[in-house]
């Protein structure tokens, strides 16, 4: 019987164990005879899934090399996680070792892929074997050869394929030299040795490598952001619920399928703030949606003055079912003074040593009317399933879509838990993270769960600056799990660029993102009116905020932007090649002030070109560069979806003149001549 020795040294022990580990994969792996490397995608060695919507497209690629003169072959093995059996797709071998495949992901869920690679000595013979032929060497001992690699391969094939195995093997070994080399050069033997790989010392690349697949909104979708409160036709009450029901045909005909409405809770009383962010809030002044929590309840309750669970309801069930709108609700994970939470767990708060509770800051700034969560609470596992059951809450309640309020302000593995937990009876639940911070943070929000992003688009001014920055976000790997929404304006925010804008300048911000990003959204009434008065603070905000008061539109209103709504998101609606992000090629343009773009889908069936004037007030010209890759030397008509006016160009180089008084971009949807 084998001694057992007790190590007492932890650290021995540990470098025993790790070397019978080390010992035993190196008896596994030490014939393998192809390296796999630089692996695409791959997020964090695994760690993280890349994503994807229903019916898209996985391009997987890697650097894949073998040791001698022996031919490789490999494969992309995938799965969705109930199927029990691996699909194979063959890669394609490109010069300088390098390999790529592409497979579809058909459903919903999680589909895991990996590489496997292998020496194909079969191959190697058969490529060998022709250039000797050719070579004029006698072919007797390599025919010989040959049909000794065909019984090999039919002892690993299925039975199913031992017949025509045979009878390659029969045909190799006949009596008639020159017919057994004529076989063995036809197309009859070429395509066996292309779908009967001889498969010997295997290397799989397996780093639970996953694909998170959603649904197609995760991808494609066109926000309007409105406060439900500001929504009455009469002057003499606040909006409710039915109230924004009664406007959903509105947003439908501007061609919005997400309806965002800031957080529709009880609003704290207590430090409640004014007009312009006072610190102190006026009588019957509303407060800021925002600070969440009062006598009413909490996150999962609903502002009295909107309505109650039925009226939501309604109105989340209605927006579905008839105009295939999403309502998407404001997860904001924070309280007011007064909310329950505080004297039902004040633990899950932070208290001054003169005992009142901190208020939320961010220096200079300060939020009294808000009260932060303390993640750090030694009741964090209470906290984190409570904060799970307010989104559960809403789910239940027919909600789909989350945009979450400054996410990276609470701990990254919080997130994934939420997340996670909800897709596992809610898998089409979206979650936003509107998080303007730094882009390592936003990066991993994004791996963490978050299907869509709030990114810089909002301070990217010049064309050099915005194609600078989609090139980022389009071909390095953030285009494998960050969706990027891009968003002109928000309650909060009041880009500078927009301060004392026209409608020109309107106009071009919303047909960026409508047209670059595939997701874009905006703060509604504000934008089509084109409110463009800064606060007096210097910073960027709007003056007189909606936030923290109530207005009245006149929401039969139409101009200028509420008709390029119309147009682009039609536009968008009818053509796939909007419909993504990660397909976008910059073209050469002669004039600085033009950006110059064109997108188009997975199939190549359709395409779109984009030429955006940066100067508001001129009208700028010059000539546009044909990625003849793309569209072919033949020469295509292009349409402008805005305009409907109709051009034909030639595949090299091609006018335009775009006036902004007029239109500042043209949408071209391009089709053969």
């Amino acid at each position: 019987m084998p001694r057992t020795e007790k190590f007492t040294n932890p650290n021995i022990q540990h470098t025993q164990s790790f070397n019978n580990f080390a010992a035993h994969k190196l008896s596994l792996t030490m014939q393998n005879r192809s390296i796999i490397d630089h692996v695409k995608p791959e997020i964090n060695a695994g760690r993280f899934m890349i994503k994807r919507v229903v019916g898209e497209l996985v391009d997987v690629s890697a650097t894949i090399f073998g040791d001698g003169h022996d031919y490789l072959r490999a494969v992309v093995q995938f799965k969705h996680a109930a199927e029990k059996d691996w699909t194979e797709v063959e890669m394609n071998e490109l010069p300088n070792d390098f390999w790529e495949a592409t497979f579809a992901v058909p459903k919903q869920g999680i589909y895991g892929y990996r590489i496997v690679s292998w020496v194909d000595h079969l191959l190697t013979w058969y490529r060998g074997f022709k250039k000797k032929q050719a070579d004029g060497q006698a072919m007797g001992i390599e025919l010989t050869i040959g049909g000794n690699f065909l019984t090999v391969l039919k002892k690993q094939s299925p039975k199913k394929d031992h017949k025509k195995l045979s009878e390659a093997i029969k045909a190799l070994g006949q009596s008639d030299t020159e017919a057994a080399v004529a076989y063995v050069l036809g197309p009859e033997f070429g395509k066996l040795i292309n779908d009967y790989p001889l498969r010997q010392y295997e290397t799989t690349y397996d780093r639970d490598l996953r694909v998170k697949v959603g649904r197609l909104r995760e991808r494609f979708s066109s926000w309007y952001e409105l406060f439900p409160r500001s929504t009455s036709p009469d002057v003499n009450r606040a909006g409710t619920f039915k109230d924004v029901e009664q406007l959903l045909p509105r947003i439908h005909e501007l061609g919005f399928n997400v309806l965002y409405m800031p957080p529709v809770h009880p609003v704290g009383r207590k430090n409640r703030k004014g007009r312009n962010n006072a610190t102190t809030a006026l009588e019957n002044e509303p407060g800021s949606p925002w600070a969440i929590g009062a006598a009413e309840g909490g996150h999962k309750a609903i502002l009295p003055e909107l309505g109650d669970i039925a009226d939501y309801k309604k109105l989340i069930k209605s927006a579905k079912s008839e105009y295939d709108i999403d309502v998407a609700l404001d997860l904001a994970f924070q309280c007011a003074p007064d909310h329950p939470y505080i004297e039902a767990h004040p633990d899950w708060f932070i208290w001054r040593p003169d005992g009142t509770i901190m208020y939320a800051e961010n220096p200079p700034k300060k939020y009294q009317d808000i009260v932060p969560i303390n993640f750090e609470t030694e009741d964090h596992a209470a906290l984190w399933k409570e904060l799970l059951s307010v989104v559960i809450y809403w789910c239940e309640a027919g909600v789909n879509i989350f945009r979450v309020d400054n996410p990276h302000t609470k701990p990254y593995r919080f997130w994934e838990f939420i997340i996670e937990e909800t897709h596992k009876t809610y898998p089409d639940a979206i979650f936003l993270a509107e998080a303007f911070t730094r882009p390592a943070i936003m990066s991993e929000l994004a791996k963490r769960g978050f299907q869509q992003s709030y990114t810089y688009f909002t301070w990217r001014n010049s064309a050099q600056e915005m194609k600078a920055y989609v090139i980022e976000l389009t071909t390095t790997e953030l285009a494998d799990y960050m969706q990027a929404n891009f968003w002109p304006n928000t309650p909060d925010i009041l880009a500078y660029e927009m301060m004392g804008a026209d409608a020109n300048q309107f106009a071009k911000r919303l047909l960026l993102a409508a047209t670059l990003s595939s997701s874009y959204g905006l703060y509604g009434p504000s934008y089509e009116l084109m409110e463009n008065r800064g606060n007096t603070n210097g910073k960027e905000e709007y003056y007189d905020s909606e936030k923290y008061t109530i207005r009245h539109y006149d929401w039969s209103y139409r101009n200028r932007i509420t008709d390029i709504y119309e147009r682009i998101n039609r536009a968008r609606n009818n053509h796939a090649a909007l419909q993504q992000t990660r397909n976008v090629r910059f073209t050469d343009v002669s004039n600085e002030n033009l950006l110059s773009y064109v997108k188009w889908d997975q199939n190549k069936t359709s395409f779109i070109w984009t030429i955006v004037n940066f100067d508001e007030h001129n009208t700028q010209a010059g000539y546009v560069g044909v990625p003849v890759d793309l569209l072919g030397e033949q020469g295509f008509r292009v349409r402008d979806l805005l305009t409907g006016a109709t051009y034909w160009w030639n595949s090299n180089a091609n006018y335009v003149e775009l006036n902004p008084h007029q239109m500042p971009a043209h949408v071209f949807e391009i089709t053969p001549a």
